[in-house]
């Protein structure tokens, strides 16, 4: 039996664990972000506040990476999921209580603690690589990505059980996320991941944060993260208020959000097997490419054809190039520089996606129709596909012995 086989059987059981985290703790993100806004404009002093909430949850969590992988680096993927957990049970506990006092300055504390969870859920994916071979790592990336689909099916159902079920409107919602993290929070008992060695007195070092990103590699993975991440964010906020502008009725815009989001996590069953055999460079590129494709399409006209088929193509591209992003930044460094790593990209990353949720709305009032707006939240996804785009060329383009180097 190889070394291979046995690693790939706690990998195995790893993902099984943690695809039933992505599914049922996953599910209090869509049940947030589909009420947040509401929530926001119930008691927020100005509608135009509204969406903070949001932006401030992507902002906890760009603020939480760095020092919650240094965490999992120390003590353990476990302990840093314990705390995600805990820290999601305590904002959304917070948020009750200020939707309960219609105080919207502690809404928006509970909001920010909601961002640590959000934090720790993005680590799902790096923890399925841990323990898995160099030909499952793909797979168990994608495996638990793919986890995501079923949160996504199950969140908005909550919602529709919870939303009125108390007397202040979405306080049932808040409430029953306190649950979900308590109760989830049991299932990284069941995480077979040993936790970190003590490093040895003559143990690499891991490099500055600065020569991290001086790696190529490492540079064109978070840059493609980023803007994979952040475009698919950019363009699914503003799709609501544009369907909405078009005269289509709100029940329309939740069925286009839906199928964006149903493609967003199908591919993942197949995703990390297209990367073991192409490999995260051309699957990465696909990805960019779909996301273009997604601009284009929606540029073309604002039918409900448009709408559907540009919020497909920006939920598989962004598959795409998320994962491929991943599984690209997993293969270029060693495992005592993991925990900086990952958690100066997940800093990036959602710092990108915190600035882009918060653009959306300033591009959507661009203009004086909708139209506008909307052709303005897809022009400007230009610069910045052709940024990451340029990026990954000149990473395939090097020559050889420097890229061995």
């Amino acid at each position: 039996m190889t070394t291979a086989q046995i690693d790939d059987r706690a990998a195995k059981r790893n993902v099984f664990v943690l695809i039933l985290a992505q599914a049922f703790l996953g599910a209090q993100m869509p049940m947030i972000f589909v009420v947040g806004g509401l929530a926001g404009l119930m008691i927020a002093p100005s509608p135009a506040l509204a969406t903070i909430p949001i932006s401030l949850i992507v902002f906890g969590s760009m603020t939480t990476a760095p020092w919650l992988s240094a965490l999992m680096q120390k003590y353990g993927r476990r302990v840093g999921f314990f705390v995600g957990a805990l820290g999601g049970a305590l904002g959304a506990g917070i948020a009750s209580l200020g939707l309960y006092l219609d105080n919207f300055a502690v809404f928006l504390i509970g909001s920010y603690l909601t961002g640590i969870y959000m934090s720790a859920h993005g680590f799902y994916r790096f923890a399925a690589a841990d323990s898995a071979s160099d030909d499952f790592r793909p797979r168990a990336i994608s495996y638990v990505m793919a986890g995501g689909l079923l949160s996504a099916l199950i969140g908005p159902q909550l919602v529709k059980f919870t939303s009125d079920a108390t007397v202040v409107p979405f306080l049932g919602t808040y409430l029953s996320v306190v649950l979900i993290n308590l109760i989830g929070v049991t299932l990284f008992f069941f995480l077979d991941v040993p936790p970190p060695k003590a490093p040895s007195a003559d143990a690499p070092q891991a490099r500055s944060r600065r020569e991290l990103l001086r790696d190529p590699k490492i540079a064109v993975a978070i840059i493609c993260g980023m803007v994979s991440y952040a475009l698919m964010n950019l363009m699914m906020t503003s799709t609501p208020l544009a369907v909405v502008g078009c005269g289509f009725p709100t029940g329309t815009a939740a069925d286009i959000v839906s199928a964006h989001v149903i493609a967003m996590y199908a591919p993942s069953f197949f995703t990390g097997h297209v990367i073991a055999r192409f490999g995260a460079v051309r699957v990465l590129a696909l990805g960019l490419f779909l996301l273009a494709l997604a601009g284009v399409v929606a540029l073309m006209g604002v039918e409900l054809t448009n709408f559907f088929i540009a919020l497909v193509l920006l939920g598989i591209g962004w598959n795409f190039g998320f994962i491929g992003a991943t599984a690209m930044l997993t293969q270029a460094h060693p495992a005592h520089e993991r925990g900086r790593v990952q958690g100066l990209n997940d800093f990036l990353v959602f710092g990108c996606v915190t600035l882009a949720s918060l653009s959306s709305g300033v591009l959507m009032s661009l203009g004086e129709t909708t139209l506008a707006g909307w052709n303005a939240v897809n022009i400007a996804m230009i610069p910045f596909l052709a940024l990451a785009g340029a990026a990954l060329i000149w990473l395939v383009l090097r020559p050889a012995d420097e890229a061995a180097a």
